[in-house]
């Protein structure tokens, strides 16, 4: 029976069983004290150093530096003397067993799995995009388009959009440093134009030869404000053509080691990402805004600058919140829900849900598609009589919002 003290791979993050094995600093037979920093190891948003937890030599070491783990596997034994004998099933591997593997390249993410998958399908690993995590899905999108990812650039992206939000996303991408912008695609704008030096390529039909030429990836330059569709209908289009939407961090933005963005999401200058937050897939986090910690974020989530999340707020998919918002410590936004600017969020806003820009909710207004309510607040009833606590189909001239005045009727309500 072995008795031998087991180091184990540490759970660095509760969404990522796999990580990579950064820097390994001891060796076979090494003598190591107790706190003593062993390894350290990352994924795509937390770094964790593992220490040892009594004194030891370390014995039946089989990774090294650039090895994709698995949390609970063991690295190594910590051992009483270095001639300590090991478990007759214990596997030595030395470098003779490896010489017929590709070395990581320096900064790839990539899970056992899908390194595996990797090698079977003859991917050279240098093209793999940098900064996320690789996994079997994501090589599986990779190899959508008619092109393989071996002629895949992961150095060159095309940003799709051609507006504001291109601007600010060109000089991001710039000060970040991992990628060049190849050129902008945009259905609007006529091929040739030049957007601060990156040319405008043409429209949405280039993709597919983009991507034969081995051109990757993608950032979503559609903003949505508006509307949402245009902005979910590139991430198809994209997601059609074979394209992978990278996460892209302004360097002045921050994000605590344990707080976990999918793909697709844009953090802009100044923002903050709390510990243990969950930014769902094509989010923007813009200029300033603050999510504090615990947040949850779904996909297709616009955060406006300077929006203030307190600690455990959930703001369901496709919601908007606009400049200068303050959502409370604990509130759910429904999906599809649209905070105006400067509003104060107090409570849950149902999906779909409509705060007015500067209000506080719940004791001003909320509009829901095909009825609203005022709280503490009058409004014109159709024959012009004030009444309180009134309950409509779309608002009259006593309420600022942008509908037509239909059918009312009172709401009970309190004074």
């Amino acid at each position: 029976m072995n008795d031998l003290p087991q180091v184990l791979v540490p759970l660095v993050n509760p969404n990522e069983p796999e990580s990579l094995l950064a820097e390994l600093l001891v060796r076979e037979g090494q003598k190591v004290v107790k706190g003593q920093v062993l390894a350290v190891f990352e994924t795509t948003k937390s770094i964790f150093e593992l220490t040892a937890d009594i004194d030891g030599y370390i014995l039946g070491l089989q990774n090294r530096a650039g090895d994709s783990v698995r949390s609970g596997d063991r690295l190594c034994y910590l051992a009483p003397s270095p001639g300590t004998p090991l478990p007759a099933d214990e596997v030595r591997v030395n470098d003779a067993d490896r010489q017929g593997e590709q070395v990581l390249p320096v900064e790839l993410l990539i899970t056992q799995p899908a390194l595996k998958l990797a090698r079977q399908r003859q991917i050279d690993l240098e093209v793999l995009p940098k900064g996320i995590l690789i996994t079997e899905k994501v090589l599986d999108e990779l190899s959508a388009g008619e092109e393989s990812p071996a002629g895949l650039d992961p150095t060159l992206l095309v940003i799709y959009g051609g507006g504001g939000h291109a601007k600010s996303l060109i000089d991001l991408i710039r000060l970040d440093g991992r990628y060049q912008v190849h050129g902008i695609l945009d259905d609007g704008i006529p091929a040739g134009e030049n957007i601060l030096g990156v040319p405008v390529l043409g429209g949405g039909e280039l993709l597919g030869t983009l991507r034969k030429k081995g051109l990757g990836l993608a950032v979503n330059a559609v903003g949505g404000i508006g509307s949402i569709q245009p902005r979910l209908a590139v991430y198809e289009r994209l997601a059609q053509a074979g394209f992978l939407c990278v996460t892209v961090a302004h360097p002045l933005s921050f994000v605590e080691a344990s707080a976990i963005l999918e793909l697709g999401c844009q953090v802009f200058c100044h923002a903050y990402i709390g510990s243990e937050v969950k930014v769902g897939f094509g989010s923007i986090i813009n200029t300033g805004a603050i999510i504090s910690h615990d947040c949850v974020l779904g996909n297709y989530v616009n955060i406006s600058p300077g929006a203030i999340l307190a600690g455990s707020v959930t703001i369901e998919e496709r919601a908007l919140v606009g400049m200068g918002v303050t959502v409370n410590l604990g509130v759910r936004i429904g999906a599809g829900a649209r905070i105006g600017n400067s509003a104060v969020v107090k409570a849950d806003v149902p999906p779909t849900g409509i705060v007015r820009a500067g209000s506080v909710w719940p004791q001003d207004y909320l509009h829901l598609p095909g009825q609203c309510w005022r709280m503490r607040k009058y409004c014109c009833s159709p024959g012009g009589k004030m009444k309180r606590f009134q309950f409509c189909t779309a608002h009259g001239s006593g309420m600022p919002f942008l509908t037509d005045g239909l059918a009312m009727r009172d709401v009970p309500g309190e004074d």
